[in-house]
């Protein structure tokens, strides 16, 4: 027997805390009862537990690291319609989400997993777990600056805990720094920077417990490496387990679209069907589908999606007799209706 949040947590339907709301607002049910008490127990072999109506089963752990772009958000729904890395996760092949959260005007590494211990262990304060920014702010930051930084600068929520700073480089007034901190309050960095007159301009993540996304452009995901996963349990004691990663390439970049767009394409694609008429597809990479089995090159050498089919060359064939000939020489026929036309007055005859 095991408590229901951590049974949710392990069927990848949220990490335990998440898992803990939804049962405090009724949406669990064992063998048919709601549960609304944290410290409920059940058999996740033989009782049937439900969330919002649909039975919760045991997925194979999976964890992934992506490049989140700009301008989403780092949640699988968003109340506003926006766009989230639901999308860009789309062909995990299994329900993952996101593993503590990253602003939406912010890039670089987020990770997502279905083990909700896992996501608790990596986020839980105790841990204190790194993590590298490199930040651009309007103004031209001395030394005394950075050490306000490093030392800890007073929020409405309190001070923030010491943090590791240095100098990139300056672009006029303005200043590039690397920044590390081992704690994830709500906007932490842009709200510093207002408290200490250094507005944010630009903000990307490098790094989350020393896990880059290094070689992944914007929207796109890859597994965790084996080495990668060692390491976190033997620094954080997550995962518990160590499974074997798929033998898989970088899955390719989704596009995430707005629904003004979205919207538009629908409606593009009822015209369609109403009318009969083709509409031209635009090609390019970003309109191709793909899933989780994808390569950017496989081991058999193929290149594209799976199962697409290379265009088959014909072989070559041997010329006839009749089709070496010269098609530009003239023919017998072609001679005798020639020789047979009028002659026009001084005009002179080729042989």
């Amino acid at each position: 027997m095991e408590r229901i949040q951590k049974i949710l947590a392990q069927g990848g339907i949220a990490s335990r805390r998440a898992a803990e709301k939804l049962i405090t607002e009724g949406r669990v049910r064992v063998n048919g009862r709601v549960i609304s008490e944290l410290g409920a127990k059940a058999d996740a072999r033989n009782d049937k537990i439900e969330v919002d109506g649909k039975r919760v089963v045991a997925e194979h752990h999976v964890y992934i690291v992506v490049h989140k772009p700009r301008g989403v958000v780092a949640t699988m729904s968003d109340p506003e319609g926006r766009p989230t890395v639901r999308e860009i996760l789309a062909n995990v092949g299994a329900r993952v989400f996101p593993v503590g959260r990253l602003d939406f005007a912010t890039s670089g590494v987020l990770l997502a997993t279905n083990d909700g211990e896992m996501a608790d262990g990596l986020l839980h304060p105790k841990k204190a777990v790194p993590k590298t920014y490199i930040v651009k702010v309007k103004g031209k930051m001395a030394k005394a600056d950075l050490d306000h930084w490093r030392e800890g600068v007073h929020l409405e929520d309190g001070k923030t805990i010491p943090a590791e700073a240095k100098v990139v480089r300056f672009e006029g007034d303005k200043t590039w720094f690397e920044l590390t901190i081992k704690e994830g309050r709500n906007q932490q960095i842009r709200r510093m920077g207002e408290a200490t007159r250094f507005p944010v301009m630009r903000l990307a993540r490098l790094a989350f417990a020393q896990i880059t996304a290094e070689g992944l452009r914007p929207g796109q995901w890859r597994h965790m490496t084996r080495d990668e996963l060692v390491q976190l349990k033997k620094t954080y004691g997550v995962p518990k387990s160590i499974p074997s990663p798929p033998d898989e390439e970088i899955a390719p970049a989704r596009r995430t679209r707005s629904p003004e767009t979205r919207r538009g394409a629908a409606t593009a694609t009822r015209t369609t069907r109403a009318t009969g008429a083709e509409q031209p597809r635009p090609s390019g990479p970003m309109n191709t589908r793909f899933t989780s089995r994808d390569r950017v090159a496989g081991k058999d050498g193929h290149a594209g999606r799976a199962g697409a089919q290379r265009p088959v060359e014909e072989p070559k064939r041997t010329p006839g007799p009749d089709e070496r000939r010269n098609t530009h020489a003239p023919t017998k026929r072609g001679i005798r209706e020639r020789d047979a036309r009028p002659e026009r007055p001084g005009a002179t005859r080729r042989r």
